[in-house]
């Protein structure tokens, strides 16, 4: 007996189309027998769906006797989207399909301090030539995903008291790429972009994953029961301005005293280097340091993950995740600073919340925030409202 409720939940295009996005190729019969739809019904949400070009032809399954029936599938390479990700000193901009899966890429040496005209002026040059380079229309962009260094208001794109970004506060940065670009653009925080990025293409099975970015600044992206967590007002996960125990008497840039960041991010680290001697100007004088053994910076960068740990310890008693990702510039510079978060994690959280606890590098490293912003982008475009919007036109409703 058929599902009536399965098949008035599965009886648009939009929402066949979610079965279809596992990239399993199937037949209209088998879709029918899934759904529980008329064999007819599925015949024209799936005409509509391939007149679209989401889904395309898999071949054909094997014949019972007579014409052997055509299977059918997603098509990735239906449209393309843009990702870009946005840092204190870098902006990179890609190109991927549905997959996510990234056809071309640039990146530019250029501050975010620089401001939004001169930063998203190179967005769009550079997503325009890359565009035309790997030969496909502008009509195939389908959206923009972009993450920023700073607070971003989700609902609006708009960045909101940016602390490393002037002239960007309120900055409508939609509109800006939209002069150029007619498609949605999704803009929000870098942290929490590379938290998707992190999550959807090396941690799938984790609903529970809490992405640290340990750079310039501190911050973590909290997925949680598989939803991006943006809290009240999108400052959800700032974690470099929660005061740790070795901060007493430490200013930090925002005014407070102890903060995370004014102990364990990069400049912070490499400040205190050059104050004992060791002079630190960024990372790769830090990298340096490391690999030549110097103890002082091994040190630093040991003692910098025990104060990650400690926030990151009440993170893990309040939030439970299964694994935490450490992620950003200095996540790079050898096991140093892992040694140090797993150090206090280990020791600080409750046995039970640390029992099946993983604490691993960013396996997508400097990719991160690309593959974050085109899967916000993918999952905005192909939601079944959406889909069901684009293929209207192909179909019934």
């Amino acid at each position: 007996m058929r599902d009536q409720s399965a098949a008035g939940t599965l009886s648009r295009a939009g929402d066949l189309f979610q079965l279809l996005r596992d990239g399993k190729a199937r037949t209209r019969a088998e879709l029918a027998s899934t759904t529980g739809l008329a064999r007819s019904t599925v015949a024209s949400r799936i005409d509509a769906l391939i007149s679209s070009g989401f889904v395309g032809a898999a071949g054909e399954a094997a014949s019972s006797g007579g014409r052997p029936p055509s299977r059918f599938a997603f098509n990735p390479s239906a449209r393309i989207a843009m990702a870009v990700d946005v840092g204190a000193m870098h902006v990179v901009v890609a190109l991927t399909d549905l997959n996510g899966t990234v056809l071309s890429e640039e990146r530019g040496d250029l501050e975010v301090a620089a401001g939004p005209d001169v930063v998203l002026d190179w967005v769009i040059d550079s997503g325009s030539r890359q565009i035309r380079q790997i030969g496909r229309p502008a009509s195939s962009l389908t959206g923009i995903g972009i993450g920023l260094p700073g607070p971003v208001e989700h609902s609006t794109g708009r960045p909101v008291n940016p602390p490393i970004m002037p002239g960007w506060d309120g900055f409508d940065v939609p509109a800006r790429v939209q002069s150029t670009f007619d498609v949605p653009v999704l803009v929000d925080n870098d942290v929490n972009i590379m938290a998707l990025g992190e999550q959807a293409t090396f941690w799938p099975g984790d609903d529970n994953l809490l992405f640290v970015k340990v750079a310039t600044g501190i911050g973590a992206g909290i997925i949680s029961s598989s939803r991006l967590q943006r809290g009240a007002v999108g400052t959800a996960g700032d974690l470099g301005h929660v005061r740790v125990p070795r901060g007493e008497g430490v200013v930090c840039r925002c005014g407070n005293i102890g903060c995370l960041e004014a102990l364990a991010s990069g400049p912070a680290i490499a400040k205190s280097l050059s104050e004992i001697g060791l002079p630190t100007a960024g990372r790769e004088d830090l990298l340096e340091h490391v690999r030549h053994g110097r103890i002082q910076a091994i040190q630093a960068l040991r003692q910098a993950g025990r104060d990650v740990g400690d926030v990151l310890a009440t993170c893990v008693n309040l939030l439970n995740p299964s694994v935490i990702v450490i992620g950003g510039s200095l996540s790079h510079l050898g096991e140093h600073l892992m040694a140090g978060v797993r150090e206090v994690v280990y020791h600080r959280s409750l046995p039970l919340a640390t029992s099946s606890l993983r604490i691993a590098p960013s396996m997508a490293g400097d990719q991160a925030g690309v593959l974050g912003a085109s899967r916000m982008v993918i999952e905005h475009v192909l939601s079944p409202a959406n889909i069901e919007a684009a293929v209207a036109p192909n179909g019934e409703n």
